[in-house]
């Protein structure tokens, strides 16, 4: 960093997690075992999917999606604040700018996603002589375009606005990763319009995809009590159960993150909230998915049978 009261930042330091030195290691051990257990759950599912036909349906293309979004979002986060874990934690400008664009780009595609298959469900409880009809592969790919078209159109804002700071007020950042308020601090021009913008892009792409998915839920549940088989009531419940914990985890944690005002915000607080829909978000989702799936079961089952018997 230049000297000087009007000197550019060129290079950022990462804080972390926390600075407690006897935290370090074990928590360097934790969250290594969460990226193993990321990479591997997500690289599962999208192997299993791709491997068997009988997955390749609307439903199993979001979540085809949805765990291909997961990898890559664990991993524009989780190796450098790893890294951060075993030493001075140096990001460049360039590559803080870059970490925030994928960032905000793979989060608010993950909304989408989610909203996508909450759509489907609705669409193969609440009207399954249509489902055909209505979720045909046309739609589902429209349904990926606009997801990350809006993508795209949030991380475009959030880093267009972010890229016309000056920052002279230091050069360290009280976060493991390069987020938007951590930044705003940094700042020795207003922030006045990145705030607008963090809540407006922020508010419209958790709110809208939320009410949709929370309507769509709501009408699945009342379709759900009309179903007199038990077997399928259970299982319709179970399918429905699983995706409200990933959405609540995601939307949840989210809009507690940006949707306050941003003077009254405390950074450390915000790591937690952060580490919700950045870390264990991306874990959960293989596993909520999967768990209690029957149809990945056997494909996973009968890929096993063709490795061991081929």
């Amino acid at each position: 960093m230049a000297s000087g009261n009007d000197s550019l930042v060129t290079e950022f330091i990462l804080l972390g997690l926390t600075q407690e030195p006897e935290l370090q290691l074990p928590l360097f051990f934790l969250f290594l075992g969460i990226f193993v257990a990321t990479v591997v759950g997500n690289i599962r599912l999208l192997v299993l999917i791709g491997l068997n036909p009988h997955l390749h349906t609307p439903m199993y293309y979001f979540l085809f999606n949805l765990s291909f979004i997961d990898l890559c979002y664990a991993s524009v986060i989780m190796p450098n604040m790893l890294m951060g874990f075993v030493k001075k934690n140096n990001i460049s400008y360039s590559e803080c700018m870059a970490q925030l664009y994928f960032f905000a780009f793979f989060v608010i595609d993950e909304c989408y996603v989610l909203t996508s298959m909450a759509y489907d469900r609705y669409v193969a409880i609440c009207k399954p002589l249509l489902y055909k009809v209505i979720m045909s592969p046309q739609v589902c790919l429209m349904l990926m375009m606009g997801t990350y078209a809006m993508g795209f159109v949030g991380a475009m804002a959030h880093t267009g606005c972010m890229l016309r700071l000056t920052f002279c007020n230091g050069n360290i950042i009280n976060h493991f990763m390069c987020d938007i308020p951590p930044l705003l601090h940094l700042s020795c021009a207003s922030t006045y319009i990145n705030e607008l913008v963090a809540f407006i892009v922020v508010g419209i792409n958790v709110t809208v995809p939320s009410l949709t998915v929370f309507i769509a839920y709501f009408l699945i549940l009342s379709n759900i009590l009309h179903i007199r088989s038990t077997e399928g009531r259970s299982k319709a419940f179970s399918i429905c159960f699983s995706h409200i914990i990933a959405v609540s985890l995601l939307f949840g944690s989210s809009a507690f993150m940006y949707l306050k005002p941003f003077p009254a915000r405390s950074l450390d607080q915000e790591k937690i909230y952060t580490v919700f829909y950045t870390i264990v978000a991306p874990m959960m989702n293989p596993f909520i998915y999967s768990l209690r799936n029957k149809d990945v079961h056997v494909a996973l089952s009968k890929t096993l049978k063709r490795r061991v018997f081929s």
